[in-house]
């Protein structure tokens, strides 16, 4: 019998320490958190104590872990090394009822074999000050969040959140929107010329630099018309050669919202997909003869530290690979932002022996790629600067100075290993493009190489930004005069700022000092869970609703809900966990000022679930004024003269945007007309489909088919849609309620001879999803809702008993039974038929 009981957040990471622990050590998973703040009474004290509960879902693992506990002599306590996992780790030690020496705290940075018995042999007690700090978070956000949400359900529709940072996130999407909306563009022009010192040297473009001594500012096409007949009549001399050598420095090792924000660049992943990708590769993947091995670094840090264990092994592998003309001379060190909590080393590789390519046929595609990204940026991180030869010549021709640019590779230094992603155009939130003349950059994480190193902006087709480009320029003197080729001039127009990314809006709420690592994803996720905002090409656009409720917040809680005082908090947070300051005063102080909004917006906040938006429109079938609505599936436009005048239909999109019915945000239109102001019976079909010509995805649809009329009363049926798709319902409604479906008859379920293990009176089936995916669960529901993935196999796990296991086919495995039960790893191969 094991002497002494581990218990982790992940069963993936059981697995993983089971292998190297021996049997001196059982290994239990909590499965992330076990206890959490009752819902009565908000859970919270009058002094602001939080009262806890054991999460039902969660009892069956407490009682796990108590049976463990009562067999080991030492329980080690070993959840993530953040706030968050000290706090599990609390919660663990008071569910187990343990006395206090015989329960330790211990933290590892990563999953292997030495970071974790070098752990084990150091352990220590629970941080209470981290404790603190986390219950000071989950305080506020229900004092918030279990206070402001039912202002909204009362104000505008039933179902809806707010939060002390999730609404600060839809405050930016929406004040980006804004800024969009409200940009004016500006005309400009960009003038180049092409010149060459002799017949014999090879051309290159000049750029209009300044106009008599001061920067060029060319807004109009006359002014750049004028310009160009000068240009075109005047002689060029060489003014001034500066030559100089310029270097471009690596960045730092991986943080968090950088990862996040260079996978959504290079390969497309959201946050959510990084995040469990890094999860997968730290809690361990089974590498050959090796088993199971935690590739990476904890995945949840704003620290860009690094070990000087790690240090010695990349500058080894940097030597052995690229030699040791590559290395500087002491290792690179780099400075954590301002407010980082600095409590792990910056994302890397765990094992400098196992490069990318050693474990490509380990891993999925998706796992090497993000593994591969994370291995070239710290190998880069400390590696030598690239150099280049950086030339700028100035060219006089009258009153105007053009400005040429050249910039040779020197030294490749980094840029061997690793390139970083550019930033697309407005990414940074200034216009996309600007008339200003850009400079030759030297940033540390600008991602440069010799074609394009001099940056600049996009020259099109006639290269009259050419100058600014990374190209050589011939051997060129003061004094030397120059031919002219041609002369270029483009009109441009000055663009918007982008539109929020997955990668952008991280990279925002970083800097303005908003959430922390490990609430990234959650942030982002709620912005489309609630409706408020939605993703259109993968940018976040905020939806009628997003706006709304972003207006009605802004108006009662400006004070409290922005970035300033959100990043506050936040430091008020760390200065709690610093032990600097008493974490029931700093909710007090919130409490204060919230309560003081709560009650002026309960009496200021308008009712719009009772009146309505007013649009500056009038009904078309009886000329009342039109309001804006929220039903079920989104925002409409209804008549204000319901019930008399029933008038519905979808709100029409933003100028440029998709169709209402491709980006969903225009459906409920019936619902509000059977039951007014979004409370419509149950029985609503959905909305109008899209107009004619267009499906839903704004594409021009197929040629109309002749669709029979209702079955029940013979009215014609029209195309109408729900949150459950397309569907044809009668004209007739609410009168009418008859409705036919589209696309094939379901398949009745197959039966797989396997018994539900929840109720044990039903058998489990396969059925389709209403997206068409094959599911398998019990054939008593909704009586039992015991519901599988993968299908299940009346074999018996010869592990743990369990009357059934599942069959899991990857492309690296192949297909396997595995077993069910949680803490089980039973794994077995199927043999393919002969």
């Amino acid at each position: 019998m094991a002497k002494n009981l581990l218990i982790v957040e992940s069963p993936a990471k059981t697995r993983t320490l089971k292998k190297f622990l021996g049997r001196q050590y059982a290994v239990e998973a909590s499965v992330g958190h076990i206890r959490d703040l009752v819902k009565k009474d908000m859970g919270i004290g009058p002094r602001y104590e939080p009262h806890y509960e054991v999460i039902a879902k969660k009892k069956d693992v407490v009682k796990k872990l108590r049976e463990a506990a009562k067999k080991a002599e030492i329980v080690y306590l070993a959840p993530d090394p953040d706030r968050e996992g000290e706090a599990i780790a609390w919660h663990i030690f008071e569910v187990l009822g343990k006395d206090p020496e015989a329960v330790r705290r211990v933290t590892f940075n990563e999953i292997t074999r030495r970071a974790v018995l070098q752990a084990l042999e150091q352990p220590g007690d629970i941080d209470f000050k981290k404790v603190d700090a986390q219950q000071a978070r989950r305080v506020l956000d229900r004092l918030m969040g279990f206070r402001l949400s039912p202002l909204l359900w009362q104000k505008v529709k039933q179902g809806l959140s707010a939060g002390r940072v999730q609404s600060v996130a839809l405050k930016m999407v929406c004040d980006r929107q804004a800024e969009i909306e409200a940009f004016v563009a500006e005309e400009y022009w960009t003038i180049g010329a092409e010149l060459a010192a002799g017949k014999r040297t090879a051309p290159f473009f000049a750029r209009l630099h300044r106009i008599d001594g001061k920067k060029a500012e060319v807004g109009n096409g006359e002014q750049a018309a004028a310009i160009v007949r000068d240009l075109e009549s005047g002689s060029y001399v060489v003014r001034a050669v500066e030559r100089k050598e310029a270097q471009q420095k690596p960045g730092a090792p991986f943080i968090t919202s950088r990862l996040q924000q260079e996978a959504a660049r290079r390969f497309g992943f959201s946050v959510k997909r990084t995040m469990a990708l890094a999860q997968g590769l730290y809690e361990g993947s089974e590498i050959g003869d090796r088993g199971a091995v935690g590739l990476i670094t904890y995945m949840r840090t704003d620290s860009t530290r690094v070990s000087e264990e790690a240090l010695a092994a990349a500058r080894d592998v940097i030597a052995t690979t690229y030699g040791a003309a590559s290395l500087p001379e002491a290792a690179n060190r780099y400075a954590s932002k301002k407010g980082a909590q600095d409590a792990h080393e910056a994302i890397r590789p765990t094992t400098f022996d196992l490069p990318p390519d050693a474990v490509k046929d380990f891993l999925k595609a998706d796992e090497w790629k993000l593994y591969k990204l994370i291995w070239d940026r710290f190998i880069a991180s400390q590696m030598l600067p690239a150099l280049f030869d950086v030339t700028q010549v100035d060219i006089a021709c009258g009153s105007y100075t053009l400005r040429a640019a050249g910039r040779v590779p020197k030294r490749p230094g980094y840029l061997a290993v690793y390139r970083e992603t550019p930033e697309e155009p407005g990414e940074t939130g200034e216009p996309a493009e600007t008339p200003e003349t850009p400079e030759t950059p030297e940033t540390p994480e600008t991602p440069e190489t010799p074609e394009n190193a001099a940056g600049g902006a996009a020259a099109g087709a006639n290269g009259a930004a050419q100058g600014a480009q990374g190209v050589a320029l011939p051997p060129l003197r003061e004094g030397e005069p120059l031919e002219l080729r041609r002369v270029d001039s483009e009109q441009k127009f000055t663009q918007p700022p982008a539109q929020f990314s997955e990668a952008t809006l991280v990279k925002a709420l970083e800097e303005n000092g908003i959430g922390r690592p490990s609430t990234y994803a959650s942030i982002l996720a709620t912005l489309t869970e609630r409706d408020y905002g939605e993703k259109v090409e993968s940018r976040f656009r905020p939806t009628a609703l997003g706006r709304l409720v972003n207006g009605m917040l802004q108006q009662s809680f400006h004070d409290i809900l922005n970035e300033g005082y959100t990043a506050a908090l936040e430091v008020q947070l760390d200065e709690i966990e610093e032990g600097h300051l008493d974490w029931r005063q700093a909710i007090a102080n919130f409490d204060e000022k919230f309560t003081q909004d709560l009650e002026a917006a309960g009496e200021r906040m308008p009712n719009v679930k009772r009146d309505g938006v007013p649009l500056d429109e009038t009904c078309p079938e009886c000329g009342s004024p039109l309001l804006m609505r929220f039903g079920r599936y989104g925002a409409f436009v209804a008549c204000s003269n319901y019930p008399t005048c029933k008038y519905t239909r979808d709100l029409e999109p933003a100028a440029g945007a998709p169709a209402a019915g491709a980006a969903g945000d225009g459906r409920g239109a019936q619902e509000a007309a059977a039951g007014g102001g979004g409370s419509g019976a149950s029985g609503a079909p959905g909305s109008q489909a899209s107009p004619a010509g267009t499906a839903d995805g704004g594409a021009a649809a197929a040629p109309a088919e002749e669709i029979p009329p209702c079955e029940e009363c013979g009215k014609p049926m029209a195309l109408r849609r729900s949150r459950f798709g397309t569907f044809y319902g009668c004209t007739g409604y609410p009168d009418c309620k008859g409705l036919r479906k589209i696309g094939p008859k379901a398949e009745p379920p197959q039966p797989t001879g396997v018994a539900c293990p929840e109720c044990g009176k039903g058998e489990i089936e396969a059925k389709r999803s209403r997206r068409g995916k094959v599911f398998y669960s019990c054939n008593r529901f909704p009586d039992c809702k015991f519901a599988l993935w993968n299908r299940p196999v009346p074999k018996p796990c010869p592990d743990c008993g369990a009357p059934f296991l599942v069959e899991k086919t990857t492309k690296r495995t192949g297909t396997r039974l595995i077993c069910n039960t949680e803490g089980c790893g039973h794994s077995e191969q199927v043999e393919p038929a002969a």
